[in-house]
């Protein structure tokens, strides 16, 4: 009975060892490589993304366009390291200035501007990829 048991025991020992050392092979469809080729393609290529901007002035009706004008250079005067954009939407003209990943960054900015800017206000909008900041090294 001894014997039996073991022979039994060392043939299902060998099934076992013998079953880790098989191949694997994945057989993909070959569009799956395809999307994930346009989806690189697209990332690389994208120019925009969903970020925050402060919108300090909008306007409609006669000379909106040149009071416009006047607030983007105010600002870009005032606070040259941040970029403003002017963009008109019917019938509005707007000027909403920089280029925040969230929305904390563009508040932190909105409490700065608050004294020159009273009526302004944080809005969603397509932004340009600020850099990112690259950490110094401490070699």
């Amino acid at each position: 009975m001894r014997f039996i048991i073991l022979i039994a025991s060392f043939t299902l020992w060998g099934s076992i060892a013998f079953a880790q050392q098989g191949r694997v092979q994945i057989i993909g469809d070959e569009r799956i490589d395809l999307l994930i080729e346009k989806h690189k393609y697209l990332n690389r290529h994208q120019s925009t993304l969903d970020g925050w901007r402060i919108q300090i002035f909008f306007d409609s009706g006669t000379n909106s366009k040149r009071r416009a004008t006047d607030a983007l250079n105010r600002f870009s005067s005032r606070y040259h390291e941040v970029k403003a954009y002017l963009s008109f939407k019917e019938p509005y003209y707007r000027v909403r200035v920089g280029d925040f990943r969230t929305r904390l960054e563009a508040e932190g900015f909105l409490q700065n501007i608050k004294a020159d800017y009273p009526n302004a206000f944080t809005v969603s909008d397509k932004i340009n990829p600020p850099p990112l900041a690259v950490p110094a090294s401490s070699e």
